[in-house]
């Protein structure tokens, strides 16, 4: 069970801090059964009521800056996603987007990166597909990071960089 404080990663919503852990006095709802009452990291006003118990959304505890740090230094060897075309990469980008695993996220956001500097080498644009996917994963990964290193989210991405040229 998470407690108030801690910050977790909510399915498809990314990061949320949970605000409190309580009942709540509703016609309809349980008056013993537990919610999560969690706040978005990236939505100032946003409030989400989420049983403790609930198994429909996807929920865990932010990695640790230990596991923030490995993952960073193994960015050079996690492989880019290989679909074949655009309808078996946007099913690979869903997967790993609703797993809500970091590792995941640097999947979509490796592939999209190498795409557009292929595509851009060939005189195209990248895809208005890979533009979503590598958006919503560095949205995910960046708030997560930037709670873990205590850096502004729009700093992170400059970050992990000078943290992979310092391993070179």
């Amino acid at each position: 069970m998470f407690q108030k404080g801690d910050y977790i990663v909510y399915g498809s919503t990314g990061v949320c801090e949970v605000m409190d852990v309580t009942t709540i006095d509703m016609a309809g709802v349980e008056k013993d059964r537990l919610y999560y009452v969690l706040h978005p990291y990236n939505d100032n006003g946003g409030r989400i009521f989420t049983p403790v118990d609930g198994k429909k959304t996807f929920m865990r505890k932010i990695i640790s800056k230990e596991e923030a740090k490995q993952l960073i230094h193994d960015i050079p060897n996690i492989e880019e996603l290989k679909a074949k075309n655009n309808k078996v990469r946007e099913e690979e980008y869903k997967e790993c987007l609703k797993s809500c695993e970091c590792k995941e996220w640097i999947k979509i956001i490796k592939t999209a990166y190498l795409r557009k500097q292929r595509r851009q080498a060939e005189g195209k644009k990248l895809t208005v597909l890979d533009t979503k996917y590598w958006k919503q994963a560095e949205d995910n990964l960046y708030s997560e990071f930037s709670i873990l290193f205590n850096i502004p989210k729009d700093k992170v991405e400059a970050y992990i960089t000078e943290q992979i040229h310092v391993l070179k």
